[in-house]
């Protein structure tokens, strides 16, 4: 199973909201994911919650991070 780490929209129309979440690549982009890793409020170009630990568990265990989530990785460390 190829894991991703990935961005899952929730929220309303035109009022989007984005989970950071560990996911089967084979997987619908809002699917079932195997853990939620954080949140994004795209609108306000924030990241609410990251949690770096499991994070870095699940990329020691060979999963790939997309791009936007790579992004937001790096604004929510420099924030700390």
């Amino acid at each position: 199973m190829a894991v991703k780490i990935r961005l899952s929209r929730i929220g309303k129309k035109h009022r989007p909201f984005h989970r950071i979440v560990a996911t089967d690549s084979r997987k619908a982009r809002d699917g079932q994911a195997l853990e939620i890793l954080g949140t994004v409020d795209p609108l306000n170009n924030k990241v609410i919650t990251f949690n770096q630990e499991r994070v870095d568990y699940w990329l020691s265990h060979g999963a790939i991070m997309s791009d936007s989530v790579r992004k937001y990785a790096r604004q929510f460390v420099g924030k700390e």
